[in-house]
């Protein structure tokens, strides 16, 4: 009987194994991870190769980072809106398809560039060259603006359908969603620098053309099998809605907590979902439609119940305290190595995959709006050891040095960049290894020694500084989780393509306002303020969410094992909702 019973449970656990391989779950996952492996490469080398393109200037990646925040904040609302109208499968498959032939294309354009640059700047006294950058940056735009919509209806409405009426479920799902965003945010672009370094940027653009080849056909049939696994994704309907929204509200076994004080809307004006007779539409309201549907996209956020938790999570967007350019390029400043950046770079990584285990354990224990209010907590706690650093022995900030004091020489008496030299002057421009330094202007090898300088730097303010950044990471995806799921579950089916798309233009908007802050005061004196601004904007963004937080739950705000008790959203739009 025991010699029976044990090839009994192995094809138990063997079947359990395969049917998890094969879920709409699992694939899911898979087709999220193929996506994200290949926009992160392509955001790293784009730049990149833009440098590259360009003399080693920034101009033409600084374009381009202006024109895809640009786009975003403006259309936003409108690729959120085609999302809502359309169904979820033309909608992903579109989006899918357009973002990889738009990098496929922008690949081929590129090699094109890299092989016949010296012929072009001939032609036509260099002017097809500029146009042959204006075409990448402008479909590149596009790319980005496709994974955009593909984030929108995959990571906040088809992830929702899958999980069903089992909130854990949907929790998991998306601490499993950011985890392979952080890891991909790693090794994705040390895997295409190692292609470009040992190969060439050509080689690099059409290693990351192929990949996305390979991959569009792969994801293009697990977006099929996940569609029809979960037969609910067919169905986008206002009964559909109501019932989608109310099962994400039933208490199961596995969730033993009290029901959160968020209310999940169930009741929508069911007149805004009868069918309207067909009218003929005029050529002035057809150009009007676009700019009707970017205001009734803000003013439908503006009346959403997570308003203020939405408008918190964007807040944390306006700082200097992250693993970007500005904070690289201030390390360069401090002394710190390629190396140690690259390390510093990993743990960052390591803490926000904590980030994602703290979430659901939290959620778990006290709640999805408490998680909120602890993470934020956690985040501001570890920001003030970067506020701290200002002040530290090592910090270049000097307040007697006004940081706009020379903006006006920067912006309107600096050098001109140098012109693009003529063939027979130039010599062929090689796949450039150093790091730019972006706060003084300087091209500081990244394989510099530090302990050259001639004036060795303390390193306990940048130490300080780092740690803090690190460290805050668990807070911070722990909370960006938190808003996340928090708008998947209180936002109407019919509405969470354009809400999430003014989401995103409100996080691109803030994001724009923290360049422009680097911008006017660029120099590493000023370092130290823009810092402390980072901070207060951190800190004014969990006040809001705080705020939502007491609105929601009032007095048993912190309670963690006491029932909540239930809302009503007394926004404007009149719609209620019951826990």
């Amino acid at each position: 009987m025991a010699r029976g019973a044990e090839p009994a449970g192995e094809r138990r656990r063997c079947g359990s194994v395969v049917a998890y391989f094969t879920s709409a779950k699992f694939l899911l996952y898979l087709g999220h991870a193929l996506s994200t492996w290949g926009d992160r490469m392509w955001h790293f080398a784009v730049s990149v190769f833009l440098v590259e393109l360009y003399g080693n200037s920034l101009l033409l990646t600084a374009v381009y980072g202006l024109v895809v925040a640009g786009s975003v904040l403006l259309l936003g609302a409108i690729i959120g809106d085609w999302v809502d109208k359309n169904s979820r499968l033309k909608v992903a498959q579109t989006s899918l398809v357009v973002q990889n032939a738009s990098v496929i294309l922008c690949g081929i354009i590129l090699m094109v560039i890299f092989l016949f640059k010296m012929q072009l700047l001939t032609l036509y006294h260099g002017w097809l060259l500029t146009m042959c950058y204006i075409l990448v940056i402008t479909i590149a735009n596009i790319a980005n603006l496709a994974s955009t919509a593909t984030a929108i209806t995959i990571q906040r409405d088809w992830i929702v359908v899958i999980a069903g009426e089992d909130r854990s479920k949907l929790a998991d799902m998306n601490a499993t969603i950011r985890r392979i965003d952080q890891l991909t945010n790693i090794l994705a672009p040390v895997a295409v620098g190692q292609i470009m370094t040992f190969g060439s940027p050509m080689i690099g653009c059409g290693f990351i053309s192929g990949w996305n080849l390979m991959s569009m056909c792969v994801e293009y049939l697990l977006l099929w099998k996940v569609y029809q696994k979960t037969p609910t994704l067919a169905l986008k309907s206002a009964k559909v809605e109501e019932s989608e929204l109310k099962q994400l509200n039933v208490k199961t076994e596995s969730d033993v907590k009290p029901a959160e004080g968020v209310q999940l809307i169930v009741e929508k004006d069911v007149t805004g979902f009868e069918p309207q007779q067909e009218k003929e539409i005029s050529c002035g309201a057809r150009i009007a439609e676009p700019f009707i549907t970017f205001r009734d996209g803000w003013v439908a956020y503006y009346n959403q119940p997570v308003f203020l938790a939405g408008m918190g999570l964007a807040f944390l967007y306006m700082t200097v305290l992250g693993f970007d350019c500005i904070t690289t390029g201030y390390a360069y400043t401090q002394g710190l190595s390629g190396s140690v950046l690259s390390l510093l770079m990993g743990a960052s990584a390591v803490t926000g995959i904590m980030g994602t285990v703290a979430f659901t354990w939290l959620r778990r224990k006290c709640g999805l709006v408490r998680t909120g209010l602890i993470s934020g907590v956690a985040q501001f706690a570890c920001l003030v050891l970067c506020a701290v650093s200002v002040f530290m022995p090592g910090s270049p900030m000097d307040l007697t040095v006004s940081p706009f004091a020379d903006i006006s020489a920067r912006l309107f008496e600096s050098e001109p960049l140098p012109a693009i030299a003529s063939p027979e002057d130039k010599p062929e421009v090689f796949f450039a290894t150093g790091m730019p330094n972006l706060l003084n202007g300087s091209t500081t090898p990244a394989n510099s020694d530090p302990e050259m300088s001639p004036e060795p730097v303390p390193l306990l303010s940048v130490s300080l500084l780092f740690a803090g950044v690190i460290a805050a990471r668990v807070g911070l995806w722990s909370f960006d989780l938190t808003v996340t799921q928090l708008l998947q579950e209180n936002v109407v089916e019919s509405e969470r393509g354009i809400i999430n798309g003014v989401q995103n233009s409100m996080n691109y908007l803030l994001d724009l306002l923290h360049f422009i802050m680097v911008i006017l005061a660029p120099n590493p004196e000023a370092f130290g303020l823009l810092v402390l601004i980072s901070v207060s904007f951190v800190a004014m963004g969990h006040i809001m969410y705080f705020r939502f937080a007491q609105k929601t739950l009032g007095k048993q705000l912190f309670s963690c094992r006491t029932p909540d008790p239930k809302v009503s959203d007394s926004s404007p739009t009149g719609n209620t909702s019951t826990v």
